[in-house]
């Protein structure tokens, strides 16, 4: 590792190794020459004169590639696919002359970026489904353990943890719909030549627009796609680019809107993400335990929501059939929204995989608000004793001021219920006063929509795909 130069670090810190590998350059070139080998089969299929032996010896030096000739050659033509055109010619002298045949740069540049954008999808993909496996199990076991819910972070009538978990995996739900809805629409480029027309396919083969169409159908259909966009400029639209990384950024929404349930519970002392034995908080203050990876998740998360307005602009900003000031901001753009993306999910699967529940906190934290949830339970019963249901209402919240004002302004216990319970114009005592302040009581059906949502949302989705295989997480910092 050269400590000289920069180093991204989404490549030293973030990604997986899967994902730096998909973005190489030598996944990038050999994909080049994958797709150089279709052109020419397909066009030896529809009959132009390519023989065997010439696709053989470009099959035969698909993988090796010598960059140290195609480095020399684009510093002297400044035009990395005719140097790459070059090498390859250099390797395969028998076929050099059919390499590119007809093509444009952006046959092998535009097919590539497609054929790496689905790859990366099918690698998120598999790690947003193992984040919902793992929030399943956990949502499971806390279905019917009371928390106190918040709306504008004031507390609010509780539900349960595992229910606050659904709303977690609803999200990556959604999310995964959009993923799959964009993957499979994903066409090749195909070859199209200069402006999209194939002028150049049409004169090779004879005017015969048959086998310009068919030329199509064939690379698609050795490349393992379900055929091309119809029609094209030099390039194929840069909104496909926008839509993928709408759909990573999309994902970094949920992923950060987790990452700030988890560093809200933390704060209060709830539920925590895994803190390693050795691991340091801080390095001023020993006892911290910062929520760090639930930070660097929405850290990477926000990187990805502002990163996918690059296509968007790219996209709003193309001349006619083409211009070039797509092509560094993609080189940038869209492999670095995969990579944060693959890290986020890292995170998120590790966080997920190990979350700590610190359940009498949760329990003290809802007691110390409850009294003040069952006054409605509390009023009810009381007008069902014979009490006036407006007098008592004034009753409650007179004694809920004092005793909120206990609370805050002298740091003291809530005394609600002692309140009531001394008041004769509720007829009830403590003990009455105690039974009613079960917390599962005032979850509603909390359990029984985790349980609902778990059978008829999540668990087809994880049997569908439960032939994938689950690889195990590394978080690298």
């Amino acid at each position: 590792m050269s400590t000289e130069s920069y180093i991204s670090p989404l490549s030293l810190r973030y990604a997986g190794r899967a994902m730096q590998e998909l973005f190489s350059q030598d996944k990038k070139f050999r994909t080049w020459r994958q797709l150089w080998i279709a052109l020419a089969e397909a066009e030896q299929e529809l009959g132009f004169s390519i023989t065997d032996e010439q696709i053989e010896e470009l099959k035969k030096n698909s993988e090796d590639i010598n960059y140290d000739v195609a480095k020399a050659r684009e510093k002297e033509v400044r035009h990395d696919v005719m140097a790459h055109v070059y090498a390859y010619g250099v390797q395969c002298p028998k076929a050099k002359g059919i390499i590119h045949l007809g093509a444009t740069s952006c046959y092998v540049g535009d097919n590539t970026d497609i054929i790496l954008m689905k790859e990366g999808l099918s690698i998120i993909r598999g790690k947003i489904l193992d984040v919902i496996e793992s929030l399943k199990e956990f949502a499971l076991k806390y279905k019917d353990l009371p928390i106190l819910a918040y709306t504008h972070f004031q507390p609010a009538q509780p539900t349960t943890l595992g229910k606050r978990a659904t709303l977690w995996i609803q999200d990556l739900l959604m999310d995964l719909n959009d993923l799959d809805y964009v993957s499979e629409s994903l066409r090749l480029l195909g070859s199209k030549g200069t402006t999209g027309t194939q002028a150049s396919f049409l004169e090779l083969f004879d005017g015969d627009h048959e086998k310009c169409k068919k030329l199509d159908d064939l690379i698609a259909e050795k490349m393992g796609f379900p055929g091309c966009y119809r029609v094209s400029g030099q390039t194929y639209s840069r909104k496909v680019d926008s839509r993928v990384l709408n759909v990573l950024s999309g994902i970094a929404q949920s992923v950060h809107k987790f990452s700030n349930d988890i560093r809200l519970m933390q704060h209060l002392k709830e539920v925590e993400e895994p803190f390693e034995k050795h691991q340091i908080g801080s390095s001023a203050m020993a006892y911290k335990r910062n929520p760090m990876r639930s930070e660097r998740m929405a850290a990477l998360a926000r990187f990805i929501m502002t990163d996918s307005l690059n296509p968007a602009l790219t996209a709003s900003e193309q001349w006619f059939e083409r211009t070039l000031d797509d092509s560094a901001n993609k080189r940038l753009s869209v492999p670095e929204a995969f990579l944060a993306a693959d890290g986020m999910l890292d995170l998120y699967v590790n966080v997920s995989e190990g979350l700590v529940v610190y359940e009498k906190v949760i329990d003290s934290h809802l007691r110390k608000e409850l009294p003040f949830m069952a006054t409605e339970t509390i009023l009810m019963d009381a007008v069902l004793k014979g009490g006036d249901r407006q007098e008592l209402h004034e009753r409650i919240r007179v004694h809920s001021m004092e005793a909120a004002k206990r609370v805050k302004e002298e740091g003291l216990e809530n005394d609600l219920l002692n309140r009531i319970a001394e008041d004769p114009s509720f007829r009830t005592d403590m003990e009455s006063l105690t039974k009613i302040m079960d917390p599962k009581r005032f979850t509603g059906r909390a359990k029984e929509q985790t349980e609902d949502f778990i059978r008829s949302d999540v668990e087809p989705v994880l049997l569908e795909n439960s032939g994938r295989t689950r690889e195990k997480t590394e978080i690298n910092v």
